[in-house]
C-alpha cells in the first residue's frame, strides 16, 4: 500500500528557479578563463549534476591543466553572483509552496549549487522561510546521481524516505531520489530536454509546479482509503 506523503523535498535548479539558461552563461564565463569557446552544447551533459561531475567532463571534454578544485571554486564563485543578482523563479514557484505549506506538508529543498550561491537566491525572493530544511551540494561527499542529498533531508526533517516527494527536473536528480527509495515528479524543462525520456526513470511526469498540490491530495486521499478498506 502507496504511504501518504508529508514532505516535500525541491531541487532548486530548474525546478523552483529559472536558472538553467544562466547555467550555459556561468560555464561559458569559466570556460572563457581558459580559452574556450563555448555555447552550451555540453549542457544536457552536466544538467543536474554536482559541481564535481561538471567540472571534471568540462576538464575532460577540454583538456583544461587547471585542477578540479580550482574549478570548482570558480565556478562558485561565477555562480555566485548570477545567483545574488540575475536567476529568478519559476512564475507559480512562491505561490506553490506557500499553498503546501497550507496543507500542512514538511518542505525542504536539496540543492547541487552550493550555499553561496542557493542562498543568496533563495533569501532575495523571499522563500528561505517556506523551507524548514535546506542542503547544498556543499554538505555531501557523493552529489547527485547519488543519493546522499536527499538522504540527508529526509533525515533532517525527521521523516522517512518513503513518505517524502522528490521534485525534479534533471534525469541525474531523478536517479538520486529514486536510490534514496523516494518516489519523485519530474518536471522536465521541455526547452533542454525531450519530456519522454522521463516517463520510464520518474513516478509522476508534470507539466507544472502547480499541479503539485492537486497530485498531494490525489494520492494522499488514494492512500487513506487503502488504509480504511485494509
Amino acid at each position: 500500500m502507496p504511504s501518504p506523503f508529508y514532505a516535500l523535498i525541491f531541487d532548486l535548479d530548474g525546478v523552483l528557479a529559472d536558472s538553467e539558461p544562466w547555467w550555459n552563461q556561468i560555464d561559458a564565463k569559466l570556460l572563457a578563463e581558459h580559452g574556450i569557446s563555448y555555447r552550451g552544447e555540453h549542457h544536457r551533459s552536466v544538467l543536474g549534476v554536482s559541481y564535481r561531475v561538471a567540472v571534471e567532463f568540462y576538464k575532460d571534454a577540454f583538456h583544461i591543466s587547471a585542477s578540479v578544485e580550482e574549478l570548482i571554486r570558480r565556478r562558485g564563485e561565477i555562480a555566485t553572483d548570477f545567483f545574488a543578482n540575475s536567476v529568478c523563479l519559476f512564475p507559480c514557484a512562491k505561490t506553490t509552496l506557500e499553498k503546501l505549506r497550507e496543507m500542512k506538508l514538511h518542505l525542504a529543498v536539496a540543492t547541487s549549487s552550493l550555499s553561496s550561491s542557493a542562498h543568496p537566491l533563495m533569501d532575495r525572493t523571499a522563500i528561505r522561510s517556506l523551507f524548514s530544511v535546506v542542503v547544498t551540494g556543499d554538505e555531501v561527499q557523493q552529489g547527485k546521481p547519488h543519493p546522499d542529498i536527499y538522504l540527508r533531508a529526509a533525515k533532517k526533517l525527521g521523516i522517512s524516505p518513503e513518505a517524502c516527494l522528490v521534485i525534479e527536473d534533471a534525469l541525474a536528480g531523478i536517479a538520486a531520489g529514486k536510490a534514496a527509495n523516494m518516489r519523485v515528479a519530474a518536471i522536465p524543462d521541455v526547452r533542454f530536454v525531450d519530456p519522454r525520456e522521463y516517463e520510464m526513470n520518474a513516478d509522476y511526469v508534470l507539466e507544472s509546479l502547480s499541479e503539485i498540490p492537486a497530485l498531494i491530495r490525489r494520492v494522499n486521499a488514494a492512500a487513506s482509503e487503502e488504509h480504511a478498506l485494509g
